[in-house]
């Protein structure tokens, strides 16, 4: 072949590959350009991938007619206070926030809400609320007192609830409705942190942080171990927490009362522990029917000098698998 044609055809072989080599550097150019105008936020995540927005808990609020505060937990709680009712035990009438505080807390699972709540009620309401309750699908779960000797007679329904919130709540309003349960809002107390007895020393003898609720100096202790109803666990701001809740009576004494939530194997220890340090047991039960591990619920009262009573109280907690502070 001549060598005139053997030239053509290298040239000819050059140029293609030259131009395979451009068109190859073409495309991956392009494929980088593509992944670098792909809009990212920081997490990597495209940017119209928002987060699960908070719950409303507007429709709940007029539904039930009172508003209530987040708790942590991420429960919706309410409170109705029994301020319409005057009641004594051994001539100390008792603040709301000691012992007549009606409560509703609502707890988001899934598509449902988990509610529960205790009612405080006058022994001539029990009967037309747990009728209207359970015509709206409300179960109560426990009825009885919390109290000795107060007059008058009081007593506290535990209920328990799963569907809508919405509808649950409405439930609840109307049977309350049929009570003289305020739903006002009550009007703000003064910011009084000197209330009669020290508090501070209380706080150290306990080992906990309590806080004031318009007279009233309270504790809320979870447990240290999980609680589940129905497969589902209970956050301690929808009843599991021991409540200790200080009165002031006067001289530095204080009317005291609240409950222990116990396991079985802790009751006689804390009823020991209690009645060594003067402390009456006033009631023991169950707030709830399908729980577990199964919960016992103890009540007490004293009206004693309040340094003392912290003490004993202190001794009770010890014998709980409590939350250290």
């Amino acid at each position: 072949m001549p060598r005139r044609v053997l030239g053509h055809l290298s040239l000819a072989r050059k140029t293609r590959r030259v131009v395979l080599c451009l068109a190859a550097c073409a495309v991956a150019t392009l494929f980088v350009l593509v992944a670098c105008s792909a809009p990212q936020n920081q997490s990597g995540q495209s940017n119209n991938q928002q987060p699960a927005a908070a719950t409303d808990w507007k429709p709940v609020e007029q539904a039930l007619g009172k508003a209530g505060s987040m708790q942590p937990g991420d429960v919706y709680k309410v409170s109705l206070p029994r301020s319409d009712l005057k009641v004594t035990v051994g001539g100390v009438e008792l603040k709301p926030a000691l012992a007549l505080g009606s409560w509703v807390a609502f707890k988001k699972a899934g598509d449902m809400t988990m509610v529960m709540g205790d009612l405080v009620l006058t022994e001539d309401e029990v009967t037309p609320v747990m009728t209207k309750l359970e015509e709206g699908g409300v179960d109560p779960t426990a009825l009885h007192n919390h109290v000795l000797h107060e007059s008058p007679r009081v007593m506290y329904m535990h209920i328990h609830a799963m569907g809508d919130a919405v509808k649950i709540a409405k439930a609840i309003h109307d049977a309350l409705a049929l009570s003289k349960t305020p739903f006002a809002a009550p009007a703000a107390a003064t910011p009084n942190q000197d209330i009669g007895i020290d508090t501070k020393q209380i706080d150290q003898i306990m080992g906990q942080s309590g806080k004031v609720n318009g007279v009233v100096y309270q504790f809320s202790v979870p447990r240290a171990d999980k609680i589940m109803d129905n497969e589902m666990e209970i956050p301690p701001a929808m009843g599991i927490a021991q409540a200790i809740n200080f009165q002031p009576t006067g001289g530095g004494k204080a009317a005291i009362t609240g409950d222990f939530v116990l396991l079985a194997s802790e009751v006689n220890p804390v009823i020991k522990a209690l009645r060594d340090n003067g402390i009456e047991v006033t009631a023991l039960h169950s707030h709830m029917l399908v729980e577990t591990p199964h919960l016992f619920f103890m009540h007490f009262w004293a009206n004693d000098d309040a340094l003392k009573l912290a003490r004993g109280l202190r001794a009770a907690l010890d014998k709980v698998n409590i939350v250290k502070s």
